[in-house]
């Protein structure tokens, strides 16, 4: 049985699909500028780092979006 889930984890889930697409968007400026510039630069050397970043932050957010969390709410104890 899932339970559902709560306004954090619905905005984690979002803000990893604007990660992956922002790892795509720095796929193509690597695949553009690696072109233009060669891929020394340094401005190539920082898309690709920012590949790994985003991708690496949208999976983690993806994973807490999704997973099924417990509730940690401390409730009082009843008398029987």
């Amino acid at each position: 049985m899932s339970k559902p889930r709560g306004i954090a984890q619905k905005i984690a889930f979002i803000v990893a699909i604007f990660c992956y697409l922002a790892a795509l968007g720095c796929v193509a400026a690597t695949a553009y500028y690696g072109n233009q510039l060669g891929s020394e630069s340094p401005i190539v050397a920082a898309f690709s780092a920012s590949i790994v970043f985003f991708a690496a932050c949208g999976i983690v957010l993806h994973v807490i979006g999704k997973s099924n969390l417990p509730d940690l709410r401390i409730s009082e104890l009843k008398k029987e």
